[in-house]
């Protein structure tokens, strides 16, 4: 058993836009930490500049690419009692960046990990959005592959909380184009781009809004918002419900292929089955 005099990890969020909107304790922390483990050392440089604060620890990279290595460096450095801070590039420790492989070796040595709390990318991107936030789900960065991506949105079809996803800017209409395709083109979303920045930027819509907002190009740093399933506009499988449903969207302006595509996916049932209830006469 580790004495609790011993080690520390602290966990640091760093500012996702402003520097000013830095946790107070962060300073103090860069300060007197034996050892600093930096996603990216250059960015903590101009950190620590901006803050004004004196590194007096030792400075080591720890990122995607040396994490797994690293770890049993670092932890080592607790076991031998010293204070560890880790820090990213934006936001906090282990939310879609490095940080849980140290953190869970940390936890079975019985090493104490505490965090600076502070700036969060996602729970900003929640507030500003207008969607639904008291219940939600972080689904962080989406698969690069195309078939990958769209079953991984098709198993979040019916998630009936508000969801949120990381993207890159140059995927940002691709990753847009595939929620629409399993949400359907009206489900409400926000694109919450450069959070906290000079050109921060919001735009809400339905997700096919949003698709032709973002051919024209996207930059900066993207988190996405899309509004869960509503669980009331879920469509009974059997024939003259499908048949129903498929009436009701041309009625409101869609085209026969349209109603039929939507409804399938709304009903979790084959495009086919579908269209052949709709050209068949009732029984």
């Amino acid at each position: 058993m580790v004495d609790p005099e011993d080690g520390v990890l602290v966990l640091a969020a760093t500012p996702i836009g402003r520097v000013e909107d830095a946790p107070p304790r962060l300073a103090s922390e860069l300060a007197t930490a034996d050892v600093i483990a930096a996603e990216d050392t250059r960015r903590l440089r101009r950190l620590t500049t901006d803050l004004g604060v004196e590194i007096k620890g030792r400075i080591v990279s720890y990122f995607e690419g040396n994490e797994t290595a690293r770890t049993p460096t670092l932890l080592a450095e607790l076991l031998d009692g010293n204070r560890v801070l880790l820090v990213t590039d934006a936001g906090m420790p282990s939310v879609s960046d490095p940080g849980y492989r140290l953190v869970a070796a940390a936890v079975e040595k019985d090493v104490r990990v505490t965090a600076v709390p502070g700036p969060s990318a996602v729970l900003t991107a929640l507030a500003v959005s207008g969607l639904p936030v008291d219940r939600f789900c972080f689904e962080g960065f989406l698969p690069r592959k195309a078939g990958e991506r769209s079953r991984r949105l098709a198993s979040l079809a019916k998630e009936e909380r508000t969801m949120v996803f990381f993207e890159a800017p140059h995927r940002t209409q691709a990753a847009l184009e595939a929620m629409r395709d399993a949400f359907g083109d009206t489900r409400a979303a926000a694109v919450c781009r450069e959070l906290t920045k000079t050109h921060e930027e919001v735009r809400r819509g339905g997700l096919a809004e949003l698709v032709d907002w973002a051919a024209e190009g996207v930059r900066g740093e993207v988190t996405i918002v899309v509004t869960g399933a509503d669980p009331s506009a879920e469509i009974g499988s059997d024939p003259d419900s499908l048949r129903a449903a498929v009436a009701d969207l041309q009625e409101d302006g869609h085209t026969k292929k349209e109603a039929i595509a939507e409804v399938a996916r709304l009903a979790g049932v084959p495009k086919r089955e579908v269209y052949d209830l709709v050209h068949k006469p009732a029984e």
